[in-house]
């Protein structure tokens, strides 16, 4: 027997089997997608319901005017000086303000519409803004 080959069938597999860990798989993602709709849990809760129609509110306007002559103007009456702090207080004490518009001559000494401005901020008014007119050109 010198001259015969013998075969070794004790060699041990060096592949892995894949046939028992696929059906494991498949037998949890079974399980899984049956016990997950299961698990989860509701709280049922009466929400409220929303329009969506937009508020047409438009702000309150107090339209101060200061004349050349430094004169105050509160629409078209006048008003002096003690007078338009009594009403900035008034106007101030309401919720919500009104915004304040200021509309200054071009020829009023800036003296007259910071004294306004001042008696604005005392009483506590918040919203102050300028009028102003665009440039014309010749």
């Amino acid at each position: 027997m010198a001259g015969s080959v013998t075969e070794d069938t004790d060699d041990v597999m060096a592949e892995i089997n894949m046939i028992p860990f696929i059906d494991v798989m498949l037998v949890l993602l079974i399980i899984f997608i049956i016990t997950v709709p299961v698990l989860k849990h509701a709280v049922n809760v009466e929400l409220p319901r929303a329009s969506n129609v937009p508020e047409d509110t438009k702000p309150m306007v107090l339209n101060l005017s200061v004349q050349a002559d430094g004169r105050y103007f509160i629409d078209t009456s006048q008003i002096d000086d003690e007078q338009l702090a009594k009403l900035f207080a008034t106007e101030a004490a309401k919720n919500p303000q009104p915004d304040l518009h200021i509309r200054g001559d071009k020829d009023v000494r800036y003296e007259r519409v910071a004294q306004a401005m001042a008696a604005a901020q005392q009483a506590g008014l918040k919203k102050i803004g300028f009028i102003t007119e665009p440039k014309t050109s010749p």
